[in-house]
């Protein structure tokens, strides 16, 4: 964790350029990159003192412990969020396993909520259970089903807020007082509201994890994950884990995602303003069923949005009548907008989750989850909002 200094107090917008910058001898603009391994100890008490935890807090052993393009994405995620330290990780999955495995032992539960990205589900419900550890999914709205769900053995609350892809919102504060009551500690996926629109740390959330894979990096390029609590837990058992198991973020994919975090602000505001004007202009229309965008009136929680969240966000999602036929066709008569699986990029791209991110769901729980075969999940780019909502009403008069 970095010592604080005068930049700890600077605007989220000015930590995105700034924050965790370390300098070369050479006094490089843009942050250099550290294509290394291993560091060089200067003699064998240096390295004695490396490996005890003894050295100066820029010192360096390995580059699966750490490297000094990576700490400085770190440290500058840590300062946008407000957290104490940050752990990369190759991938928001990668952030997502450390988080669970660094914390739970054989005999341990989980409640998390139901609405979840596959992934997570299959951490959740399979991996987790091979190593003795139980679970309980609930519904995330329901605060009474958080409650009754909390058993002895409970260690660890996780949801994402929006889920992905119904965009439920989940009172973070509520879960929070709920798991600290219960001495359980409560892990959130903001990926799809990002640090930009919502913070989960001063809401009372324990751990945050992102996927940078999606807005962080925002152009498609780099696989990359962190996570963000205390010093003590980033330091202690998601370090020893992380650094154990091999899960570390490349030096190179760290400098990426540097640049990708000087435009985070910025582009994060021109999607979700772009994502406004589409969702206003769909709502309504007579070939959908539904529409769902936090930023909207009729979005069945858009009061709990405006207490947690300063904005709607870059995610839409609608159901097409007529099922995965009709979506289908939507979807091939699109022109501007790519299909994909990925979400938070500079391009606007739609998934159909049935068949894709959540496929492995049975149908059953699917339809639980509100997943029909019409729904579709909108990420929206930075192109002009009026070329995006075009394509889409064109592509729905094929519909």
């Amino acid at each position: 964790m970095a010592t604080k200094t005068k930049a700890d107090s600077y605007r989220p917008r000015t930590q995105l350029v700034h924050g965790g910058t370390r300098r070369s001898q050479y006094g490089e603009m843009s942050e250099a990159m550290f294509l290394t391994q291993g560091f060089v100890y200067p003699s064998p008490e240096s390295a004695e003192a490396r490996f005890k935890g003894e050295a100066p807090e820029d010192s360096f052993i390995y580059a699966r412990y750490g490297n000094p393009t990576v700490a400085m994405f770190e440290d500058r995620v840590a300062a946008l969020e407000g957290a104490e330290a940050a752990f990369a990780t190759a991938s928001g999955m990668a952030a997502m396993n450390a988080a669970m495995f660094s914390q739970l032992a054989a005999g341990d539960h989980v409640v998390a909520a139901r609405a979840l990205f596959g992934s997570c589900l299959y951490v959740i419900e399979t991996l987790l259970a091979r190593f003795g550890v139980s679970h309980t999914l609930v519904d995330g709205g329901d605060l009474a089903a958080w409650k009754a769900a909390v058993r002895p053995e409970t260690k660890i609350f996780f949801l994402e807020s929006p889920s992905n892809p119904t965009l439920e919102i989940v009172d973070i504060r509520a879960i929070a007082d709920i798991a600290h009551e219960a001495g359980a500690k409560l892990v959130v996926d903001n990926v799809f509201a990002t640090p930009i629109f919502q913070r989960p740390l001063e809401l009372g959330a324990d751990m945050v994890m992102y996927s940078a894979t999606k807005h962080i990096d925002g152009q498609g390029r780099c696989l990359g994950g962190v996570l963000l609590s205390d010093a003590e837990t980033i330091r202690g058992p998601v370090e020893t884990y992380i650094k154990h198991t091999g899960a570390a973020l490349s030096p190179f994919n760290a400098w990426v995602m540097l640049k990708g975090l000087e435009t985070l602000d910025l582009r994060c505001r021109a999607q979700a303003q772009s994502a406004d004007v589409i969702a206003r202009g769909l709502e309504g229309h007579g070939k959908l069923v539904r529409l769902l965008y936090p930023g909207l009136e009729s979005h069945p929680q858009h009061a709990l949005v405006q207490q947690q969240m300063s904005g709607g966000g870059t995610m839409i999602a609608f159901e097409v009548r007529g099922g995965k036929e009709a979506a289908f066709r939507f979807l091939n008569a699109l022109n501007l907008i790519l299909i994909s699986n990925n979400l938070g990029d500079a391009k606007s791209i739609i998934t159909h989750p049935s068949t894709t991110t959540h496929q492995r769901l049975s149908e059953e729980d699917r339809q639980h989850l509100g997943i029909s075969q019409g729904l579709l999940r909108l990420s929206v780019g930075l192109e002009d909002p009026q070329d995006l909502l075009a394509d889409l009403l064109e592509a729905l008069d094929q519909v």
